[in-house]
């Protein structure tokens, strides 16, 4: 799998990319993550990327022609038949939404700064915008990185076993179950409790226990996803 990043802060992708799963994954070749700076395909001396919102209003806007023409040089890499906006007024980025994903071979993600991007970019440079929440960041690059780490965890060989993907919250729309380790037995330090003895068998016993108890965590912690239990 291919993700190209358009981002005016490559340097903020450089240290999540190479460690941990993602890390080992583009070590591996499972996975491809190269970042694209608009900056770098503009025509004046300055390198400008931003303007003033034509009009007027406050805060500056990122032209559409660095953006057009940064995916454009994409190209020969990617398909770039799916290229997404980080933007607050996308559609929520679930587990769904990156399991959708994660069945495509590449995809681009446009992270905008300031006051968001001129709406040309919307309209006829990306095909999709997806919001990680109903919050302000000061740009795209912390959404990127959610949705390429949870994209990630779905690339075949990426997790060692795939039962732990299987048994994410989420993955079948429901939270994951509790998790215990050892001692199983009572003691005082852990506020007396004990495993759950369901938990201390293995293989689909363990399974089946987990199911089961993740579904009411879900009906009390997250009731609008009682639909799924």
């Amino acid at each position: 799998m291919r993700i190209d990043v358009i981002t005016l802060f490559p340097e903020l992708f450089e240290a999540p990319l190479r460690v941990s799963l993602l890390g080992k994954a583009i070590e591996k070749g499972l996975l491809t993550v190269e970042c694209t700076n608009p900056r770098d395909f503009t025509t004046d001396k300055h390198k400008t990327v931003d303007d003033a919102p034509f009009g007027g209003g406050p805060g500056m806007v990122m032209k559409c022609e660095p953006l057009f023409a940064a995916v454009e040089s994409l190209r020969s890499a990617n398909s770039c038949e799916r290229v997404i906006l980080m933007s607050p007024r996308g559609r929520p980025f679930t587990q769904a939404v990156a399991r959708e994903l994660a069945r495509q071979p590449d995809f681009v993600l446009v992270c905008a700064r300031y006051e968001g991007v001129d709406e040309r970019v919307s309209n006829a440079l990306c095909t999709d915008e997806i919001s990680v929440g109903d919050y302000v960041l000061s740009g795209g690059e912390l959404p990127a990185l959610t949705i390429i780490e949870a994209v990630s965890r779905m690339v075949p060989g990426v997790i060692g076993d795939f039962e732990s993907v299987e048994t994410d919250s989420f993955y079948d729309g429901i939270l994951g179950a509790p998790q215990y380790t050892r001692p199983q037995e009572k003691c005082p330090r852990y506020c007396g409790k004990a495993t759950t003895r369901q938990f201390a068998g293995g293989g689909e016993k363990r399974r089946s226990a987990q199911r089961n108890r993740g579904g009411p965590i879900c009906l009390r912690r997250v009731p609008t996803r009682t639909a799924h239990y």
